[in-house]
């Protein structure tokens, strides 16, 4: 309908973007065997009916040290490990079914063995060792092909025995900081707890400890060592099956449950557009939502802004996802607010960056073994075809509408509470603009932190989606929310409160985006004063003194901290899939200099390089041959200026050596020449300009003085104005000559310079020598092989 009228359109290809009616099963690389997955935990999110509040640690506890073991010694019994990868890359997958097959026989172990199983969906446990009758050693697996990125953790347990004290030691952490030793407790899931008491993911365990270990990393060089998390607890029940995680699990196929709850709501379904954006390197489906109010007509279509959201880039980061359910359900739902939005709003959804990640239980990369969230500078499309597709549609959407704001969500494993990183604008029309609405957000909620909020741009940061939203697409708001995985107030977060941060951000887009301006410029003028004391706080002077200064004067980038946090603060590199080498091969990192000085210095040191070789090409010695006297040799005469750079090689050197100096001639001319050479040994042998081949040179032109000499009669003066000589090599081989005429006819005493035909040559001279008289107003070239000249035509 346009202008309430039927227009006729063509319908879309269903088949491409269509999100099937079903839970479709995840794709899984080919090497890997899944297990029974785990139970359904979507009406086990209830939290508990209090505070779970974070571990005091004991006053006078010591971190120990793990004793320095080898990693293929230690002690102990294996009682669960998971077989190796067949590939050292990822090559394909398929949608793997469930099997009930177990890595060992625990038959032979007694009944106080629990038993470990990790190979289902996001969980990652690599190989479990029993050190005590109720103490276990696990391994994490790495983030698959590569050898890095463990602090991810989910696994389950079975044939538990309640009453005795267990110990579980994490022995391959690489991260030095983590918010357990700022009292964070695992999560513990009961489905004995969920069944009777409806209780689902518990804060539990005591004796919490991270610390660092003697175990040498095996993904760098130098001195590096890992580090262990160690944490007692009781099993609540016999016989019962648990499970333990660093963060609230949320898997694949949760997702796709959740989709599919809207698609089947008939209300939701009406403004709520479910696509498919793109099929993952591993061949699942990344989902696109659309969220607005269908408009009736086009102008009013094109005054909505956009707002682009993503999430789960890092695949172990869970609580993005439960931050991008809250913001999903509450822009979905049918409150006043939520109506406004999508009245003025469109909403681009991406819930899931990294299925691939997410279904194999990786930490930070996908299956082309590196950290997506670094590759937004320059995706190539068929490794990253994620990222590739997010950035095609936000370029194409802001040929429609302006961006208004762009959000990508994450979790953070060191900073506590809720906050942003952005982009400083250092515009003075733009200053401080970026820094609005997470102060507003800051007022809204006591779990988003302002001043933990980074806006600093860092170089090693450029290849990430804020950044590159900035930059490259030109969004002022431009952001990535971090959800802490621990807590504030020294109380844990629940999956409600994560999901509270949804409707936070919808709150604060509102009065962001509010036709009065007086929020904004009040926070504004907040933020100067903010900043303003900061400076005059670091340079030692009084806010007094900066009241009237602008705030354009004032540097406060150095104001702020690095967001570090993250290992992965640099890209690892081109993706580790041996198809796309090729592909790859032309989009590999250049230099990186540390300043734009030293870039400009390099390039005009290479430029002048390139141009003196240009211009100064190698210069080779005429090789002096006998004369018409074997007896006495001739004195080396000096070569004219304007033929010293066309002097030939000597015809003792190889045929390579001459095809690589003759200017381009083929090697089977070059041969003939050497022929043509070897049969005449008079004079030193020249290259005449706009010629190629060797030929001997006339004696007149071997003097410094051509005027003291008169060319002999019957010499060929090669000439530059029309008509003109020109040297070819011909397509043909030449004719025998004809046999010499019985009598010489003479030579007139002085024959014109500008000749259009030569004078009759010897036999002796028709034999070495090939001349060509070219015409280039009749394009017409006359050949002196012959005794009579023959007409050519000319190319």
């Amino acid at each position: 309908m346009q202008d309430g009228k039927r227009v006729p359109k063509l319908k879309e290809p269903r088949s491409l973007y269509c999100v099937p009616r079903d839970v479709v099963l995840p794709r899984w690389p080919v090497g890997i065997d899944t297990v029974c997955p785990k139970p359904d935990l979507t009406h086990n999110h209830t939290p508990p009916p209090f505070n779970e509040e974070f571990y005091k640690r004991p006053s006078g506890a010591n971190l120990r040290l793990l004793e320095k073991v080898d990693t293929d010694k230690h002690e102990g019994t294996v009682v669960y490990q998971l077989p190796l990868m067949r590939f050292p890359f990822y090559t394909r997958s398929r949608p793997t079914a469930a099997l009930e097959v177990c890595p060992f026989p625990l038959a032979q172990y007694d009944d106080d063995v629990l038993r470990f199983e990790s190979r289902f969906e996001c969980a990652n446990l690599f190989r479990a060792r029993r050190v005590g009758p109720y103490e276990y050693e696990l391994e994490l697996r790495w983030d698959y092909f590569t050898m890095k990125h463990t602090q991810w953790f989910y696994f389950r347990v079975s044939n538990t025995k309640a009453g005795p004290t267990y110990k579980f030691t994490i022995i391959n952490l690489l991260k030095s900081g983590s918010l357990y030793n700022e009292g964070m407790k695992p999560l513990f899931y009961s489905e004995r707890n969920a069944k009777n008491k409806n209780l689902g993911w518990l804060r539990m365990g005591h004796n919490i400890h991270y610390y660092k270990n003697n175990i040498r990393r095996k993904d760098c060089k130098g001195e590096r060592y890992q580090y262990s998390l160690t944490w007692q607890f009781q099993f609540p029940y016999n016989g019962d099956v648990c499970y333990f995680s660093h963060c609230y699990p949320y898997s694949y196929t949760d997702l796709q449950k959740d989709l599919l709850e809207i698609a089947n709501d008939a209300v939701k379904s009406q403004y709520v557009k479910q696509r498919i954006l793109c099929h993952s390197l591993g061949g699942n489906m990344v989902h696109l939502l659309t969220v607005t109010t269908p408009s009736t007509h086009l102008t009013e279509a094109k005054q909505k802004r956009a707002v682009v959201v993503t999430a789960r880039v890092h695949p172990g980061e869970t609580n993005s996802s439960y931050m991008m359910r809250g913001f999903i359900n509450f822009i979905t739902g049918s409150s006043p607010d939520a109506k406004v939005l999508r009245d003025n709003f469109v909403f681009k959804i991406v819930p899931m960056l990294n299925p691939d990640g997410v279904i194999v239980g990786n930490y930070r990369s996908s299956l082309a073994a590196r950290d997506l969230n670094r590759n937004y500078k320059n995706p190539i499309k068929d490794a990253y075809p994620s990222i590739w597709s997010v950035k095609a549609m936000i370029r194409r959407m802001l040929t429609e509408r302006e961006v208004v704001l762009y959000c990508d969500l994450h979790g953070h494993s060191r900073k506590m509470n809720v906050f942003m990183y952005g982009c400083e604008n250092k515009e003075p029309s733009l200053r401080l603009q970026e820094r609005v609405f997470p102060n507003m957000m800051s007022r809204n909620t006591s779990k988003f932190k302002y001043s933990s909020c980074r806006f600093k741009v860092q170089k090693k940061k450029e290849g990430t989606g804020r950044i590159v939203m900035w930059q490259q697409m030109g969004i002022l708001n431009s952001f990535t929310m971090e959800a802490t995985f621990a807590g504030y107030n020294n109380v844990h977060f629940n999956s409600n409160d994560l999901e509270d941060m949804g409707y936070h951000f919808c709150d604060t887009l509102l009065d962001y985006c509010d036709p009065d301006p007086s929020k904004v410029e009040h926070v504004l003028a907040n933020l100067t004063r903010i900043v303003k004391a900061q400076y005059a706080a670091k340079i030692g002077k009084s806010i007094e003194d900066l009241k009237d200064l602008p705030l354009e004067d004032l540097d406060i980038s150095d104001l702020e901290s690095s967001d570090g946090g993250s290992d992965s603060s640099v890209s690892d590199g081109p993706p580790k899939l041996p198809l796309l080498r090729k592909k790859c091969a032309s989009l590999q990192s250049k230099k990186k200099y540390k300043t734009r000085k030293e870039r400009n210095q390099i390039h005009r040191q290479s430029k002048r390089r390139n141009s003196k070789q240009t211009s100064e090409p190698a210069k080779s010695k005429p090789q002096s041959v006998a004369g018409e006297s074997s007896t006495t040799k001739e004195e080396k005469p000096a070569k004219p200026k304007q033929l010293e750079r066309r002097c030939s090689v000597s015809s003792a050197e190889s045929p390579s050596t001459l095809a690589k100096q003759a200017h381009g001639i083929p090697k089977h001319a070059q041969e003939r020449v050497e022929e043509r050479q070897a049969k005449v040994n008079k004079g030193p042998t020249q290259v005449y300009p706009n010629i190629g081949e060797t030929s001997p040179a006339p004696n007149y032109l071997l003097s410094e003085d051509r005027t003291e000499h008169t060319p002999p009669v019957g010499a060929i003066i090669p000439q530059r104005r029309a008509p003109t000589w020109v040297r070819r090599t011909p397509r043909h081989p030449a004719p025998p000559p004809p046999p010499p005429p019985p009598s010489q006819p003479s030579t007139p005493a002085n024959p014109p310079r500008n000749v259009n035909i030569p004078a009759p040559l010897s036999s002796k001279q028709i034999q070495n020598i090939n001349y060509y008289y070219h015409i280039p107003t009749l394009g017409l070239t006359f050949s002196t092989l012959k005794v009579t000249p023959h007409l050519r035509l000319s190319h």
